[in-house]
């Protein structure tokens, strides 16, 4: 059995995640994230408990679009919780016994090439419809860009965007204050299909909070979001299960799912 997650804002929470989504004073949080010597994120202990067993029993593949590097600031995955996959950078990457695997690097490498334009042609045929993106742009290896806005595009602007971008081989997703751009091979999916086929194993349950997790989501025969993911605000949410908790407690919730539907 495959279950897969999605990290930040699902079954981690980083400190300003807690204080924003709230949840009871009295809670027992065991950190998980440490940056420059300090913590970042947290889960509840019954959160790390849970997932400590069903890493144990099951195949549990992390899902983030955290590159590799920030991913291995999770110390738990490094000293506690061993686990034999785990996907990054969106799909870009799945790595396998802590390395990117070699056959995966070189599959995107190619779809890249052949389905999607250079990043900078995309960002130059924005400019040209007059589109502007105020805020910082960060790009991520060669395998994507994103901004983090000053300001939101429009409704219309959105639309336009992701008209363009598919075009050129690119989709488009706003996530908060983070507009990213995305070579369309590059899908968290595709990464966990890729992980199904190789070990020949079905995905029973998935779980994640934005849209950037739903083309994941799908291939999963249970698909669970916390009641505060932005996946909640949808207006279609056919197939989607709903916590009843939300913030840190959310995750918890989420992992006892998991571990119900791995006992049957």
């Amino acid at each position: 059995m495959i279950f897969a997650s999605d990290l930040d804002r699902t079954i981690i929470y980083s400190t300003r995640a807690v204080e924003e989504l709230g949840g009871p004073n009295i809670i027992e949080l065991k950190p998980v994230e440490r940056r420059d010597g300090m913590w970042m994120a947290y889960m509840t202990e019954p959160s790390y408990q849970a997932l400590t067993e069903l890493s144990r029993s099951s195949l549990f593949v992390p899902v983030t679009t955290r590159t590799t590097e920030q991913f291995k600031r999770f110390v738990i995955f490094d000293e506690s919780i061993h686990l034999p996959y785990a996907i990054t950078t969106n799909g870009a990457v799945i790595m396998y016994q802590g390395k990117p695997l070699p056959e995966w690097d070189d599959h995107i490498s190619k779809a890249i090439d052949e389905e999607s334009t250079v990043p900078e042609e995309l960002r130059s045929a924005i400019r040209r419809e007059g589109i502007e993106l105020n805020g910082r742009l960060k790009q991520v290896g060669n395998l994507f860009f994103y901004y983090i806005l000053d300001c939101f595009p429009t409704i219309d602007e959105i639309a336009m965007l992701r008209a363009l971008a598919a075009q050129l081989g690119w989709r488009i997703s706003l996530q908060g204050r983070k507009l990213y751009c995305l070579p369309s091979a590059i899908r968290k999916g595709a990464a966990l299909e890729f992980i199904c086929h190789r070990e020949q194993k079905k995905a029973i349950a998935g779980a994640g909070d934005s849209i950037l997790d739903m083309d994941f989501l799908e291939i999963c025969q249970h698909r669970l979001v916390p009641g505060h993911g932005e996946l909640a605000k949808m207006s279609d949410t056919e197939g989607l299960t709903f916590t009843n908790q939300t913030g840190v407690q959310a995750g918890e919730e989420i992992l006892q799912i998991f571990l119900k539907l791995l006992k049957g």
